[in-house]
């Protein structure tokens, strides 16, 4: 059974050491506006969590689990044609993506030969 003599005798030492706000009931200062206003705040964050939620769902591939992001997004190749060589490297991305190959294959193979580079020609196995 509730000793409600006790409860607002606990109710008053709070509100004497830390303020009468802290014992007011929340529901006494909320209108119409705070209502929508805390509804507006709930949709945006129903459609950020659903948003999330998208990004990070996974899908099975070859028994693995992989973010749809990853397979979605169209991926950059690592691995130099020329050399077989695997880079992270920005500079090779760059040299990649105009004369498919890495920097040091540019250097090696196609700065000064662009044009013979540009007409197809790889070096041979015996080349490198």
């Amino acid at each position: 059974m509730k000793d409600y003599n006790r409860i607002a005798r606990i109710e008053q030492a709070i509100a004497k050491k830390y303020g009468s706000k802290t014992v007011e009931d929340p529901r006494s200062n909320w209108d119409d506006a705070k209502e929508g206003d805390y509804q507006e705040q709930l949709k945006k964050l129903a459609t950020r969590e659903a948003n999330f939620e998208e990004r990070t769902e996974k899908e099975e591939v070859n028994g693995i689990l992989m973010s749809k992001k990853l397979l979605t997004r169209e991926t950059t190749r690592r691995s130099c044609p020329v050399c077989k060589v695997y880079s992270f490297s920005l500079k090779d991305d760059a040299y990649m993506n105009r004369y498919d190959c890495c920097f040091n294959c540019y250097v090696h193979w196609v700065e000064g030969r662009e044009e013979r580079w540009e007409t197809g020609w790889r070096p041979t196995r015996g080349d490198k």
